[in-house]
């Protein structure tokens, strides 16, 4: 069974940058569509980034031109890159592959 461990998580100044990794356990990493998904506190989780087999990335709005989405695929691992920061990107932050297998979760908090 193919497990997603996040890591890269913390907290960070508004306008600093964090990166986070995903890495899966199993190879079929490379087939998949890769998604980040975050959930603020008490709020619904929403889709952050996303990115092809093939490396097309696509951004909801909040992020476009700070996030950037990245994948190696013979590494396992995918990337998101946070840069520019903001209070309100604060949230737990999970990987998800090919829609149907999750990450643990990686805490993000933005001071102002």
């Amino acid at each position: 069974q193919v497990q997603l461990v996040e890591s890269g998580g913390g907290l960070v100044q508004a306008g600093g940058s964090l990166r986070l990794a995903c890495t899966a356990s199993g190879s079929i990493f490379s087939i998949y569509p890769m998604n980040w998904f975050r959930q603020p506190p008490g709020k619904q989780r929403e889709l952050v980034a996303d990115i092809t087999t093939a490396g097309r990335p696509d951004y909801a709005d909040s992020v476009k031109g700070r996030f950037t989405i990245s994948r190696d695929n013979a590494k396992m691992t995918g990337y998101l890159q946070m840069n520019n920061l903001k209070p309100e990107d604060s949230a737990v932050y999970y990987c998800n592959l090919g829609g149907c297998i999750w990450g643990q979760g990686t805490q993000v908090t933005v001071s102002s």
